[in-house]
């Protein structure tokens, strides 16, 4: 009958495995704790929470031209038309929708504004105001402010929903918002917040 294992192993034997089984068993740790720390700083790196939104700055567009001007539905109640220039259309690095409006009421007056909309929070902001002669007038209310479905300025919240965002998203590039409002192609209205 054969000895066992451990009655055939020297002293100098179960040191050196003994050394081996450390040996191993911090290496196996070290490892672990550097996966760990990689990990931890990959997280921190690209958690899109922790970063806070940042908007670019705003370059202000040529006056709109009426033939870069399409006609926007708001709604069967709405008296006043709405057009957006589609030459100044833009989707910035920020996600925000720039815009020119051109707001026609039923009495003649125009109105011109160069704004932008936030898909994420459902917020516009008014950047400048077009004058008669071709130039902008700076906005002095500089916030971003909630779009309401409400009142005179329904047209926001048409832009919102209807062809810029789709569940608090964008709905796609500036061409794909363009090839909506010049085809006048509506989002699909029940996947909306």
């Amino acid at each position: 009958m054969s000895q066992p294992l451990w009655n055939r192993v020297t002293p100098h034997g179960l040191v050196a495995m003994f050394a081996r089984m450390l040996t191993v068993t911090t290496l196996l740790c070290t490892a672990s704790l550097s996966f760990a720390q990689q990990n931890s700083s990959f997280d921190e790196e690209y958690d899109d929470d922790t970063k806070p939104w940042q908007e670019i700055a705003v370059q202000l567009p040529a006056a709109p031209q009426p033939a870069d001007l399409v006609e926007i539905y708001v709604g069967p109640t709405t008296t006043a038309k709405s057009f957006v220039d589609l030459h100044s259309l833009t989707v910035g690095s920020d996600n925000v929708v720039r815009y020119t409006l051109v707001t026609k009421t039923s009495g003649g007056a125009v109105n011109i504004a160069y704004e932008g909309m936030r898909c994420e929070t459902a917020e516009k902001k008014s950047y400048a105001f077009g004058r008669d002669d071709g130039s902008w007038s700076r906005s002095r209310q500089n916030k971003w402010k909630q779009i309401a479905d409400v009142g005179a300025n329904r047209q926001d919240a048409a832009l919102y929903k209807q062809y810029f965002c789709q569940g608090a998203m964008l709905a796609g590039s500036a061409k794909d918002i363009i090839n909506r409002i010049r085809n006048k192609q509506i989002l699909d209205l029940t996947n909306q917040r």
